[in-house]
């Protein structure tokens, strides 16, 4: 589980006009993450409501916000404009590999000894090159360079 916002305090902002969105979170330091409409999904707590497999809307070059339906204001007995406590975890796509695979197909690969050589900060680009890539396609690319340049 990846949390991308733990216990913090945001604003639940109020914009009217914005159809789902007239009452949203921005999600600080989200912007990085990649994904279209529907292929970001949190979990967690807002105010200790429990939230499940909400989509996050992407903006490009800006932070994701997350709606806030009534349901969730009249739960939490908020409006725009107010503080809110949140926790947030990302769902990891089923459709791309975790780091624990990365590291089991070096080991299946024999290549993990070579790998556990390198300093942590190399060790760490590696791993976050492969898990941002988009699709699990991109990331075997770039994993089988990986152990390619590994093996020699």
């Amino acid at each position: 589980m990846r949390y991308i916002v733990k216990d913090k305090e945001l604003i639940l902002k109020f914009m009217p006009g914005k159809g789902s969105w007239t009452y949203h979170l921005e999600i600080p330091d989200t912007k990085d993450i990649k994904g279209n409409w529907g292929s970001i999904k949190v979990s967690g707590f807002i105010d200790n409501y429990p939230i499940e497999s909400k989509n996050l809307l992407p903006l490009k070059g800006q932070d994701k916000i997350l709606s806030i339906n009534n349901t969730i204001r009249k739960a939490i007995n908020k409006s725009g404009g107010e503080p809110v406590i949140v926790t947030l975890y990302i769902h990891e796509s089923a459709d791309q590999m975790s780091e624990k695979e990365i590291i089991e197909t070096m080991k299946e690969s024999g290549v993990l000894s070579e790998f556990e050589k390198l300093r942590a900060e190399e060790k760490s680009k590696i791993i976050r090159e492969i898990l941002s890539q988009q699709t699990e396609e991109k990331q075997i690319k770039i994993l089988v360079k990986c152990i390619d340049t590994l093996s020699r």
